[in-house]
């Protein structure tokens, strides 16, 4: 017996749509890449973001344990 679910991920816009117009970027990471593309009429949102414990793995599992 199998059960039959609906994803709840629903696309809205069509492909050809996102392709349309102007591209449109969120950035996360290096804010070099979010000038450069707002310096040529790019619409972008930059997200200020870095791996957790600043990409030290050791640190980073310490870090989840305090949070369990």
């Amino acid at each position: 017996m199998s059960k039959t679910s609906k994803s709840p991920l629903v696309v809205k816009a069509k492909p050809a749509s996102l392709i349309q117009g102007s591209p449109r970027v969120v950035n996360v990471g290096l804010s070099g890449f979010a000038e450069a593309l707002a310096a040529q009429g790019v619409a972008v949102i930059q997200v200020d973001w870095s791996p957790p414990a600043r990409g030290d793995a050791d640190l980073a599992t310490l870090l989840s344990k305090l949070s369990d």
